[in-house]
């Protein structure tokens, strides 16, 4: 299947500011575009691009004083098929985990592995490791943390989330990575696109999407506590430890969000 997506960002700084920019598609699925992602400003900025420390697509560029228009418009070819699942997977012990994994089991800026650890054994400690055990923890978080727009904040916390029970789906994939990690098992954070393909559409204005992966029986896996069931036409655009890694924009001064919009929908053809 084929799968338009693409984005409107628009910022006004009142002076030149600098910004990192991760909005681009992650580099494994560059072979599956038919059309290159491609950032275009308005009006036109140079951009400096490379990989970050895990591996996603980076623009570094000045903002100019005033209004600062960013988007991408571009096709990309998908199998139609959902999120695998394995449920024989299994959680491999810390001495047999490739050591780049083990990153992946730290506490993180927004995954309190210290606040969390005895809660997650208390309710996880007899769970059956592996699947069951992430599957588990989706189950848990999905059912205890209420979606809503009103209560995003960037401030928010695993914890945070855990205690208030209400939030967006990046607090639904922070707090199911810390309980993961609180589990012994690696967990990282994911950004991308994710339409309503193959389910019901949504009213709510799109938005980027934020989901996990978790290391289990010598692979990562996708887990999506937020939906917390296997999804048609994901595409990754970063991983990271978790939201601090892969903030779209991260601007280095003031400045102000003066437009969104994302689009992703099954194209024909």
């Amino acid at each position: 299947m084929l799968i338009r997506s693409g984005y409107e960002i628009a910022y006004s700084c009142p002076q030149p500011t600098p910004m990192i920019l991760t909005l681009s598609v992650h580099p494994s699925r560059i072979n599956d575009l038919m059309q290159p992602d491609r950032a275009v400003f308005d009006p036109p900025v140079a951009a400096n691009t490379y990989h970050d420390s895990f591996g996603n697509f980076c623009h570094v560029i000045q903002a100019p004083p005033g209004k600062l228009t960013m988007r991408t418009d571009f096709v990309i070819r998908d199998s139609g098929l959902p999120d695998p699942v394995a449920p024989d997977a299994a959680q491999l012990a810390l001495g047999d985990l490739p050591v780049d994994t083990l990153l992946f089991l730290l506490g993180s800026r927004y995954c309190e592995t210290d606040r969390l650890t005895a809660i997650a054994w208390s309710m996880f400690g007899k769970t059956p490791k592996g699947w069951p055990l992430v599957q588990a923890i989706c189950d848990f978080v999905h059912g205890h943390i209420a979606f809503d727009y009103a209560h995003a904040s960037p401030l928010k916390t695993a914890f945070d989330a855990y205690t208030e029970r209400q939030g967006v789906c990046r607090d639904f994939a922070h707090l199911a990575i810390t309980l993961c990690r609180c589990m012994n098992i690696p967990a990282r954070y994911c950004t991308g696109y994710l339409g309503d393909i193959g389910v019901p559409a949504d009213p709510a204005p799109m938005d980027f999407s934020a989901w996990f992966e978790a290391y289990l029986g010598g692979r990562w896996y996708t887990f999506d506590a937020r939906h917390n069931t296997p999804r048609i036409g994901r595409i990754l655009m970063a991983r990271g430890r978790d939201a601090t890694d892969v903030a779209l924009v991260t601007s280095f001064g003031p400045s102000t969000l003066a437009g969104f919009k994302v689009t992703t929908v099954e194209a024909s053809g």
